[in-house]
């Protein structure tokens, strides 16, 4: 009798630290409500199935507690209960997936407006890369990355000589702007995550994954990197600063594009040949 009591307060304070908790997430920065639903949704289904069966362990502990003159019964097949079990099951199941497949198709159909930007990852730090006046990224290649051009811009291409870099700093974006993150990483395993969007996704070396968001409040957002990427991963951070259209564009005005770095190398290199 004592375990089953047990077993039921355990149950009734799980459900009560849940509703009472405050370790909720935070106030959402994105439009990405829809993964909230998925995960409130989630919580009820695999809640209600904690519930039965803690419940029901309570009641069998309390039911069939030992007695003297009792024996137990041998029946090792109940086809009623396994059909019960399959269906259950696989009615939970389908509430669990299908729901998600809906947010992960919207969570990858980008608008046709939607302003991209791209995140290189390394170890172990996040660069950043915007497109300039012509609203346009430039063609990129590992294979054109070197010092002087870290992310691997094709010098040849007229639409990267205005892309803005942002060299292991903070990134800024503009408020209500639909955003289309690519990211690439040069070396290993990443993932960009900024958890008041909703939003993260891996960085594979060789290809270029992406997702979008719309950010909704100003304010200023840690990014980390949520796959294990070496020894200094717990290092790897930023920030994201959502700002008003006069605050962005004053960031903006402040940033080095490509055309410029190129400029300022090659005159680095010019005063150490002449210093020679």
């Amino acid at each position: 009798m004592f375990v089953a009591i047990m077993l039921t307060l355990v149950t009734v304070g799980s459900i009560l630290f849940h509703f009472f908790s405050p370790w909720w997430w935070t106030e959402v920065a994105s439009n990405w409500g829809n993964i909230d639903d998925t995960i409130i949704l989630t919580f009820w289904v695999t809640g209600s199935v904690f519930v039965a069966i803690c419940l029901f362990s309570a009641y069998c502990v309390w039911k069939f507690r030992y007695q003297k003159n009792r024996r137990a019964d041998y029946e090792p097949e109940n086809p009623k209960l396994e059909w019960w079990l399959t269906i259950l099951t696989a009615l939970g199941v389908a509430a669990l997936l299908a729901p998600g497949l809906v947010v992960w198709n919207q969570y990858v159909t980008v608008p046709k407006d939607a302003y991209e930007i791209e995140v290189m990852a390394q170890q172990w730090y996040f660069s950043y890369r915007l497109p300039g006046e012509d609203n346009k990224l430039g063609t990129s290649d590992i294979m054109n990355i070197t010092d002087d051009n870290p992310f691997g811009i094709n010098p040849n291409d007229p639409n990267g000589q205005d892309d803005v870099l942002i060299d292991g700093d903070d990134i800024h974006l503009l408020i209500d702007r639909p955003t289309k993150v690519l990211l690439r990483s040069i070396d290993v395993l990443h993932n960009f995550y900024v958890p008041q969007f909703r939003a993260k996704m891996d960085m594979v070396p060789g290809s270029v994954t992406y997702y979008w968001f719309t950010p909704t409040r100003t304010g200023y957002f840690e990014i980390l990197c949520a796959e294990y990427c070496g020894t200094g991963h717990y290092a790897m951070r930023g920030w994201v600063s959502v700002d008003e259209q006069e605050d962005y564009q004053a960031w903006l005005q402040e940033q080095e594009t490509f055309e410029e770095m190129m400029a300022r190398n090659n005159d680095n290199k010019e005063i150490e040949i002449v210093a020679k």
